[in-house]
């Protein structure tokens, strides 16, 4: 009886996988996926932090510790209006699409995993490391974003700063990898386009360590295969992209919260995140009798101000949507209200010179109870305290008696039931 016709003793004897699909093309074919598919992700989920104006750190920031890896290179603008919920829908989408080529590539190269010797060389050895950090970058990356999208979050701590140095983590080991890979991925890509005969395919594979010295029999080609994986990644980008558009759309985002959910009818039909009830807003506190803004400018200059008091101020419009780390936005709705420019006004500051402003709210529980925001989003025209939303007053929900809203801003950040605005220098407004 030969050595391969015995059944393998452990993972890391040649013969223990036998899959005919494992080769250095199949292998290849997700790889470039991934290369372009991650580096999109990457980029937009630098965007996202970059939305968040850490630099307004420690009200903004959830990663106090960042150092050099917290680079913030541009103030987030304002324009185009829809900016953050076409970036954060991309970075959301894209990574849930992904989700079956990254576990078909997983599948892939796990005969790497158990190899022996650990290292052959430096080179090798490099590349096992690479791939091990990647590994087990990509699983949490991908497990604690899906978790954080389908609200039900239960890694220990923050999702903010796990997410981000678990993305630094996992990228730095996917740019090594890619390094030392990528070569030899558009080698095999570019011999197997060259084979044209099946048995010039295998002779060109059969050196691969993903090849099985004793394959068992093909019940799919790799190239069914590919077509498998390609039908996973459609099926859940066509169950999770509705989450961002309108209309008829968004029913189809089954694997969505928000998405494909009835926000119900009339002026405040659209979908809410939290809830005044989630967040600890008690009705008698948010009264048209005990509700008033507080708003501070420079030298401790103060005003309070009413409900009635603002709806007597000049009233601005503005068509914006409403866009959540999650992915999911709303479309546009017709928000009503004073501008921060003129708010800031009142205290002292010219309107077209207005500072930042360190926005606090009357929410007892959840993150981002106080938000901060830049100098260019105060003095945007369209950046209100909205009063009346579609023709009629804020829902509780929706943030009654007055919320922030911001062109281009994170949901989060558009701050709800507000109570005091304190105007001045961005760099002290953590304090």
């Amino acid at each position: 009886m030969s050595r391969l016709s015995r059944s393998p003793l452990s993972p890391s004897s040649p013969g223990f996988w036998r899959s005919p699909l494992r080769g250095p093309w199949f292998t290849s074919v997700l790889g470039v996926v991934l290369l372009l598919g991650i580096t999109v992700l990457f980029l937009t989920g630098l965007l996202s932090y970059a939305a968040y104006n850490p630099d307004l750190s420690p009200v903004n920031d959830k990663t106090p510790d960042k150092g050099l890896l917290g680079f913030y290179l541009f103030s987030w603008p304002t324009r185009p209006s829809w900016l953050y919920r076409f970036t954060q829908g991309v970075h959301v989408t894209l990574g849930i699409t992904l989700i079956p080529v990254l576990l078909a590539k997983l599948w892939s190269v796990v005969p790497k995993l158990f190899a022996l010797p650990p290292a052959r060389s430096l080179a090798h050895a490099l590349e096992r490391l690479s791939l091990l950090l990647l590994v087990g970058g990509a699983l949490f990356e991908f497990t604690t974003g899906v978790l954080n999208v389908q609200l039900d979050y239960v890694f220990p701590g923050s999702f903010y700063p796990l997410h981000f140095y678990g993305a630094w983590v996992f990228f730095a080991a996917f740019v090594a990898h890619a390094v030392l890979r990528v070569p030899a991925a558009v080698r095999n890509l570019r011999g197997m386009r060259e084979s044209r005969a099946g048995a010039t395919e295998v002779a060109a594979e059969a050196e691969s360590p993903l090849v099985s010295p004793r394959p068992a029999g093909a019940t799919v080609s790799r190239r069914g295969a590919l077509w498998f994986v390609g039908g996973g990644s459609l099926l859940l980008f066509a169950t999770t992209v509705g989450r961002s558009f309108d209309g008829p759309l968004r029913r189809t985002a089954l694997l969505a919260p928000h998405g494909g959910a009835d926000p119900g009818s009339g002026p405040g039909g659209f979908q809410i995140n939290k809830t005044a009830a989630s967040r600890g807003i008690v009705a008698a506190e948010t009264s048209d009798e005990a509700w008033r803004l507080v708003v501070e400018g420079p030298r401790g200059r103060t005003v309070r101000l009413s409900r009635a008091q603002l709806l007597e101020l000049p009233q601005y419009e503005a068509e914006l949507p409403i866009a959540c780390v999650e992915g999911w936005s709303t479309s546009d709705q017709a928000w009503r209200g004073v501008r921060l420019r003129d708010l800031a006004a009142l205290v002292g500051h010219e309107a077209g010179s207005a500072p930042g402003v360190l926005v606090e709210s009357l929410q007892r529980r959840g993150s981002f109870r106080r938000a901060a925001l830049r100098a260019n989003q105060v003095r945007d025209p369209r950046a209100l305290l909205a009063l009346d939303v579609n023709g009629a007053p804020l829902t509780p929900d929706h943030g009654y008696p007055a919320r922030i809203i911001v062109p281009a801003l994170p949901g989060v950040l558009n701050t709800k039931w507000v109570s005091r605005l304190t105007f001045g220098d961005p760099a002290g407004l953590g304090g």
